[in-house]
């Protein structure tokens, strides 16, 4: 197995060392595994910022929310992303631009999206994120991976967990000869197969599994979906994304894909209770 998990490799050994400490007691490590690196959002305030940058404004899939730091904090052993419905001015609007960033005048919700970029990326193994999402209509919680290089889809997309709309989904996304095209191997699960009517109101663990061969998504130790990555070399450049480091995303998008938010109430948490990444001994 291939270990090639960049970080600032003092502060963040220090960092698991403690951890591993300090949290034996409620970590489940894999057989054949070492916890490499993990975030378990003990201290209030501020996100990690050795571990997380964040997105700003109007971001992608001309989603209604505008992404800004404010809206996420670590509280009570949670990284907590909150969707606000509130109006504010939007400060790159520009008159009469086609820009879909630009165009719009006015900024009605409000969330966070969080990435590891340039700060800590991973090359097969386990990744492993405890999370409570709230599956009302207009939501569109979201964990997942892109690769360090290339542009997308060329540099490979792993959804581990993705919900709008009653379902559950699990993705793998990669290259095509059309540059802006990718080819996704997708699974959309309805909630309902789930049979947990309290669904929203617990934590579950999303688990990506990867290997040279194969990427596995799970879901409280369900497979959700799986990939061999013999077929997932992109046909625009011949690379194969899922054997570069990637780096992870947690965000909370609006509408899009997302449905209409109109009639949900805000605000409405994200609630992240830890991200574990382990690699092969």
């Amino acid at each position: 197995m291939i270990n090639q998990f960049q970080h600032k490799p003092f502060l963040a050994i220090g960092i698991c060392f403690f951890l591993i400490v300090n949290n034996l007691s409620a970590q489940q490590i894999p057989d054949g595994y070492t916890l490499t690196w993990s975030d378990e959002f003990e201290h209030d305030g501020v996100p990690n910022k050795a571990n997380w940058m964040f997105e700003n404004g109007f971001v992608r899939n001309k989603e209604l929310q505008w992404y800004q730091s404010e809206n996420a904090e670590c509280k009570n052993g949670l990284l907590v992303i909150e969707a606000r419905r509130e109006k504010k001015p939007n400060p790159n609007f520009e008159m009469n631009s086609e820009d879909w960033r630009k165009s719009r005048e006015v900024i009605n919700y409000t969330s966070s999206s969080l990435k590891t970029k340039g700060l800590q990326s991973f090359q097969y193994g386990i990744i492993e994120v405890r999370a409570k999402i709230k599956t009302k209509t207009g939501l569109w919680p979201a964990i997942w991976t892109l690769g360090n290089e290339g542009n997308w889809p060329a540099n490979g997309e792993c959804d581990i967990m993705e919900y709008y709309k009653n379902q559950i989904l699990a993705n793998f996304a990669w290259g095509t000869k059309n540059l802006q095209q990718p080819k996704w191997d997708g699974k959309k699960i309805p909630l309902s197969n789930f049979n947990d009517p309290a669904f929203e109101d617990k934590f579950h663990v999303w688990k990506l599994e990867w290997t040279e061969h194969y990427m596995r998504i799970y879901l409280d130790g369900e497979m959700l979906n799986e990939v061999m990555l013999e077929n997932t070399v992109n046909a625009s450049d011949g690379k194969n994304p899922f054997q570069q480091p990637h780096y992870l995303l947690l965000n909370l998008a609006i509408g899009s894909n997302g449905g209409d938010p109109s009639n949900t109430k805000f605000p409405s948490s994200y609630e992240i209770d830890y991200v574990r990444v382990y690699q092969s001994n």
